[in-house]
C-alpha cells in the first residue's frame, strides 16, 4: 500500500513522470499528478453505499424488461420483418451483456476489486462495447422510423432489401463498438488504492493526458453526440410529418417521440457533460481544490448511475408501448396458461393466441402506429 507519505516524498526525490497515476482514483480514469495529493477516501466510501444496491437493482429491473424481449422475439421468429425489429433484439442484447457488468461493479465499490487484472480489461471492454453498440442502435432506430415514416413509398418498395441491410448495419454497430473499445482492453487494470484493488483505466506516463482525452472524446462523441445528432433531426422531421396528417394516434405518436427523446437526453446528456469537464481538467487543469475536486467525483458518479438507467427503460420505451409488442406479450401469457389434456394436441383456444400473432405484425407502410412498433 502506498500512503500520502510515500507519494510525498516521491515528488521531492523522484522524477514525476515515473509516479504512478492510479495511486489513488475516485472514478473510472487516473488522475493527474496534482491530484494525488487529494485524498479521495471520502469519495470511495460514498460509493460503497450508494452504487451497490442502485446497481444492483438496474441490473435485475433492465435484465427482466430485456429478457422478456429477447424471449418475445425468439418464440416470435416471424415477427423479425421490419429493420427495428432486428435493431430491438440486438438492443436487448446489447443491454444485457451491459447489466451483467454492473454486479461486479457493485462489488468493487463495496470491497475493491478482487477479480484479477484479466477480468478488470474484459468487464471494462465488455461495458464499453455495450455502451456503443446500445447508443447506435438507437440512432439506426431513429433512422429506420424516419424511412417508414417520412419515405413512406421508397420504405415500401425497399422491404425485402433493408431487412437484408438490417442484418449487415447491425454486425457493422457490433465491429465498431469493438473497435471502440479497443483502449479498455489495452490500459484497463488493477490500482491499489488503501489497501484495496481497484479496476481502472491506468495511462502510461510516456503517453501523457492526450490518451485520455482521446479516449473520452470518442465516448462522448459516438457515445452521446452522434446518436444525439441524428436523432434530433430524424424525430423533428418525424414529427413535422405527423403534425400534417390527420390522424387520431398521431397524438400518441408524438408522446412517444417526446418520451424517447426525453429520456435518452435526461439520462446521457449530464454524464457525458461530466466526460468533457474530465476531458478539460485532465488538458489544463481547471479544477485544483481538493474539496472540489471530490465534489466533482461525487457528482459524476450521481450522473453516471442515471446514464446507466438508460438500459432498464429501453424496453419500456421502444418496445412495451408498441402496440404489437404489448399484443405480443398478452398472447403468450395466455398462451403459457393454457393446460391442455393432452400435449401433443393443443386446443383450439390455445392455438388461437400463437397463431393470430401474424395479424398482429403491422408492415413499415403502416404509418399510424410506425412509432407503437
Amino acid at each position: 500500500m502506498t500512503s500520502m507519505d510515500d507519494i510525498m516524498t516521491a515528488f521531492t526525490t523522484e522524477d514525476p513522470s515515473s509516479i504512478s497515476t492510479s495511486t489513488i482514483s475516485g472514478d473510472d480514469y487516473d488522475y493527474d499528478y496534482s491530484d494525488l495529493m487529494c485524498d479521495r477516501e471520502s469519495v470511495r466510501e460514498f460509493r460503497s453505499h450508494y452504487e451497490p444496491p442502485l446497481f444492483w437493482m438496474i441490473a435485475l429491473v433492465g435484465g427482466a424488461g430485456n429478457l422478456a424481449v429477447v424471449w418475445i422475439y425468439l418464440n416470435f421468429r416471424r415477427r423479425l420483418k421490419t429493420m427495428t425489429d432486428v435493431y430491438l433484439l440486438n438492443l436487448a442484447v446489447a443491454d444485457l451483456l451491459f447489466l451483467i457488468t454492473l454486479p461486479l461493479w457493485a462489488v468493487e465499490a463495496s470491497r475493491g476489486w478482487s477479480f484479477g487484472s484479466g477480468l478488470c480489461k474484459v468487464n471494462s471492454a465488455l461495458y464499453k462495447v455495450n455502451l456503443f453498440s446500445s447508443m447506435l442502435l438507437l440512432t439506426c432506430i431513429s433512422v429506420d422510423r424516419y424511412v417508414v415514416i417520412v419515405q413512406t413509398t421508397k420504405a415500401q418498395n425497399s422491404q425485402m432489401e433493408r431487412r437484408r441491410c438490417s442484418r449487415l448495419v447491425c454486425l457493422g454497430v457490433w465491429l465498431l463498438a469493438l473497435l471502440l473499445a479497443t483502449p479498455e482492453l489495452v490500459f484497463a487494470t488493477t490500482a491499489g488504492a488503501n489497501s484495496k484493488q481497484y479496476c481502472r483505466m491506468v495511462f502510461p506516463p510516456h503517453l501523457g493526458n492526450r490518451t485520455k482525452i482521446l479516449v473520452l472524446s470518442l465516448q462522448v462523441s459516438m457515445g452521446f453526440c452522434l446518436p444525439f445528432i441524428v436523432m434530433a433531426f430524424c424525430y423533428s422531421v418525424i414529427v413535422a410529418k405527423l403534425l400534417k396528417t390527420r390522424n387520431f394516434q398521431k397524438h400518441k405518436a408524438m408522446r412517444v417521440i417526446l418520451a424517447v427523446v426525453v429520456a435518452f437526453v435526461v439520462s446521457q446528456l449530464p454524464y457525458n457533460g461530466v466526460l468533457v469537464m474530465e476531458a478539460v481538467q485532465a488538458s489544463n487543469m481547471t479544477i485544483t481544490d481538493c474539496d472540489a475536486i471530490k465534489r466533482f467525483d461525487k457528482a459524476g458518479q450521481v450522473l453516471k448511475s442515471l446514464a446507466y438507467m438508460h438500459a432498464c427503460l429501453n424496453p419500456f420505451l421502444y418496445v412495451f408501448v408498441g402496440v404489437r409488442f404489448r399484443h405480443d406479450v398478452l398472447q403468450l401469457l395466455r398462451a403459457c396458461r393454457c393446460q391442455p389434456a393432452n400435449k401433443n394436441q393443443l386446443s383450439k383456444s390455445c392455438r388461437s393466441p400463437l397463431s393470430s400473432t401474424r395479424a398482429s405484425v403491422m408492415s413499415d407502410s403502416d404509418t399510424s402506429q410506425a412509432l407503437s412498433l
